[in-house]
């Protein structure tokens, strides 16, 4: 899994770099833009500057000593006595050093008391201890949800996996049926029907592991199988296909529409009074339009096998997953003919 941008060691530095420049430099830049133009700055006192750049380092110490260690080993597990207590003894460190240097240091040029100190390090010491864990919490989450996404991510993929491998079988058994059809019948068409499902296979093992496939091989893919179907029924179905030519090249998850047809075979032959299958897809302005209708009995009572229903449940949760929003399935039972349109949009 690739780490977020966040969280590259070099941008991390950079980024902290920046910030403490800017946040050691205010001082800098206030005292600068009230000062007037006429009034000749003092000069620099050294004493001063081996205090402030020491306050700055301690300052830096308690930042990440909160957020490296203290948030995560005390906060997180909620022990909030000891939590306390660290900051307690963090302040008091703090107050202690840099007051001990402004005695030892500059003890001739200190114009404000202790309690004056104290209460400017105690705002400084807040607004630190403040900023770290803020920057701790937020960044936490940040990683969290890139976790929990890439986690989403991989059960997506997993899902997508299953369901496909459940849609197969039913495919299968379908097409070795009509090829045991064939080899009873001693049919010449056994020959190239064998040919046709070995690209099948091809496109099934081969295909099928792929994101995304060309509409035009989804469309030769379902070509074969209809004309397997036609092969093994002969006569006795009336099978109309209508695929029009795409106006540009699209792409589609494999073996997305082949549930539909297999479903339109099942349910639409057999004793079905003329029963008679028609079949449209064309794709146009970015819009995938796939139409399948099949007559059928609602008097008939048919013994379904334990794989009946699948391909239809598990394609429908296959474009929940892939086409969230982006696509409309309808599926209607009028006039003893069952229907099913479905519309995706690949523009969104």
């Amino acid at each position: 899994m690739e780490k977020p941008w966040y969280t590259k060691k070099w941008i991390t530095f950079v980024i902290h770099a920046i910030a403490w420049a800017l946040l050691f430099s205010l001082p800098v830049l206030l005292r600068t833009s009230h000062n007037p133009s006429n009034v000749k700055p003092e000069p620099a006192n050294p004493a001063s500057a081996i205090v402030q750049v020491v306050s700055y380092l301690l300052l830096m110490a308690i930042f990440y000593l909160n957020a490296i260690v203290l948030i995560p080993r005390l906060l997180y597990l909620r022990k909030y006595a000891w939590y306390t207590l660290s900051m307690i003894i963090s302040f008091a460190v703090f107050v202690g050093v840099i007051w001990q240097l402004w005695i030892n240091f500059s003890k001739d040029n200190i114009h404000f008391s202790f309690e004056a100190h104290l209460l400017v390090s105690m705002f400084i010491f807040i607004f630190i201890i403040a900023c770290s864990t803020a920057y701790k919490m937020i960044r936490d989450k940040f990683i969290a949800d890139n976790l929990a996404k890439a986690k989403e991510t991989e059960h997506l993929k997993t899902e997508l996996s299953l369901l496909r491998s459940q849609a197969s079988p039913h495919f299968m058994f379908n097409v070795l049926n009509n090829m045991v059809a064939l080899a009873r019948k001693h049919s010449d068409e056994l020959e190239p029907s064998l040919i046709k499902f070995s690209s099948l296979m091809r496109y099934m093992l081969y295909e099928n592991d792929e994101e995304k496939v060309s509409l035009e091989s989804e469309e030769e893919y379902l070509q074969s199988y209809i004309d397997l179907q036609q092969q093994r029924l002969s006569k006795k179905v009336i099978v109309t296909v209508n695929m029009c030519k795409s106006d540009k090249p699209y792409e589609i998850d494999p073996m997305l529409l082949i549930p539909f047809v297999e479903n339109a075979f099942k349910h639409g032959t057999g004793f079905i009074e003329s029963p008679h299958i028609d079949i449209e897809l064309k794709a146009k302005d970015n819009i995938l339009y796939f139409q399948v209708s099949n007559k059928f009995d609602p008097e008939l009572q048919q013994v379904k096998d334990k794989a009946s229903g699948i391909g239809l449940v598990n394609v429908r949760r296959r474009l929940d997953l892939l086409y969230p929003g982006k696509y409309n399935l309808n599926i209607t039972k009028d006039n003893k003919v069952f229907t099913v349109l479905l519309q995706i949009n690949f523009s969104k």
